[in-house]
């Protein structure tokens, strides 16, 4: 006999009708009866049918989720050790050993771990069913390759934290731009940059550079810390700690000695690869974008007129840095400019020295004696002193931003002194001649890195094409 069943439109409307009158009402009972007439069942089954249709119903398997080819946790010890490989052949394109060739890999040869040898039955497991529980429970490339969550800082007080970069100008070199050593070509024009952690205050200059530059950087920070001949750019100071990447300059013995001089804290980025999954692109939000704001608003104009010399390029930054530091600070209510004005320590600014204490500081004590014929060599390079300190131990005071020589002897200094012949100018350096003893490393090195070991000294496996 076949079964009867009621539509789903007619137990709706059913219930419609039932809830306008009250339970025990003797009509409720003649709608149940004439439906039940109408569809050749029995009372019973309409009840039934209401009962049914006030329960809620899942719209999934009730195994959803749960592995139905082996237990989970071999299922789960088969993920753990397909997403290791995944992590381990990884590079820094983002290439991989795709889940078809670990799957491969598990089944034919097997993998050794900790816990011992892994090798999983032919044909258990499926690329579709190992991606779908990889995502599932969280072995995928997104997930582990997640950085933890960024913690926001912001300093309490002006000058009180100062972050610290440069970046390479979209415009590259000038076109007057000179050669500043032979055979190297024109310069880079670099933007050096430091911001306020506070208010967000921005000053920046363009330098000439080949590359990162100790001295560059040195010369730009005592013109960001001395006050400037603009009267509506205050902005000044020694801070109390300078923010910045872990690069060549940050890692200068003589910027080191110039920053513990003046009292600044220099504190580094945690280099990439030392704190697991943290990158420090991040950390530098706060310098990198006036870099990009400077880029995209000032720098763009230079395809309608260029600038020509070094000067002329800092006088035109320095009129969008005004513009750029009365623009809104990022959460109060008034300017970057004032920001930094109203924020400042209790004990006031910090007054930078002049350049000639400045450069004091660069200079590197160094104990040497004087010839008979009253002459110092340095580096290949003589100087003649005064010849009551012929045969005599003296100081010698060599400093970054110096090209003349001073020397210190029983508390008293002398000098400044030339060199005997053509002077060194600043940022001028000699290019020695390898010796036979460099060469043969050389040699060495290259021979090296062709070295490598046959298939059968290191077990290597034979992977099919």
């Amino acid at each position: 006999m076949r079964k009867t069943s009621i539509p789903l439109e007619t137990i709706i409307e059913l219930r419609q009708r039932l809830e306008r009158w009250p339970k025990r009402s003797p009509q409720r009972r003649t709608l149940i009866k004439d439906t039940a007439e109408l569809y050749g069942v029995s009372p019973e089954t309409v009840y039934r049918n209401l009962r049914h249709h006030t329960l809620p119903h899942s719209v999934r398997r009730t195994d959803y989720g749960q592995t139905r080819v082996m237990p989970k946790q071999d299922l789960l010890r088969y993920c753990e050790i397909i997403a290791a490989l995944k992590v381990r052949t990884s590079n820094n394109q983002g290439r991989h050993l795709s889940t078809v060739q670990a799957i491969r890999l598990l089944e034919e040869h097997g993998i050794n771990t900790d816990n011992g040898h892994f090798q999983a039955p032919p044909e258990l497991l499926k690329k579709t069913t190992v991606n779908r529980y990889l995502k599932q429970w969280g072995y995928d490339k997104e997930k582990l390759s997640r950085q933890p969550p960024a913690v926001r800082f912001e300093a309490e007080y002006s000058n009180q934290c100062w972050h610290f970069d440069l970046s390479s100008s979209d415009l590259k070199r000038l076109k007057n731009s000179v050669e500043l050593e032979p055979g190297r070509g024109k310069p880079l024009l670099m933007l050096y940059s430091v911001v306020d952690d506070r208010s967000g205050v921005s000053y920046q200059e363009y330098h000439e550079v080949y590359g990162e530059d100790t001295g560059a950087a040195l010369k730009f920070l005592f013109n960001a810390m001395s006050a400037k001949t603009t009267e509506s750019f205050p902005f000044q100071g020694i801070p109390s700690m300078l923010y910045m990447d872990n690069g060549p300059i940050g890692r200068s013995q003589v910027f080191q000695k110039v920053m513990n001089y003046l009292g600044i804290e220099v504190r580094t980025h945690v280099p990439k690869g030392k704190d697991g999954r943290r990158v420090t692109a991040r950390a530098k939000g706060k310098v990198e974008r006036p870099f990009r704001t400077v880029k995209e608003m000032h720098e763009t104009l230079y395809h309608l007129h260029e600038p020509e010399t070094i000067t002329e390029a800092n006088t035109r930054l320095m009129h969008f840095l005004l513009y750029y530091n009365k623009q809104s600070h990022r959460r109060e209510s008034h300017s970057r400019i004032e920001d930094w004005i109203k924020n400042l320590t209790p004990d006031g600014i910090r007054q930078m020295c002049s350049w000639d204490r400045f450069c004091t500081f660069a200079r590197e004590p160094e104990k040497r004696k004087v010839g008979l014929d009253a002459r110092i060599s340095i580096e290949g390079v003589a100087y003649e002193v005064e010849p009551d300190l012929a045969g005599e131990k003296v100081i010698l005071w060599w400093g970054l931003f110096d090209s003349e020589l001073y020397v210190e002897h029983q508390e008293h200094r002398y000098g400044p002194y030339a060199p005997i012949g053509k002077p060194i100018p600043i940022h001028s350096y000699r290019s020695f001649k390898k010796t036979n003893t460099q060469k043969r490393a050389d040699r060495i090195e290259h021979i090296a890195a062709q070295l490598s070991l046959p298939a059968s000294a290191i077990g290597k496996v034979e992977l099919p094409v």
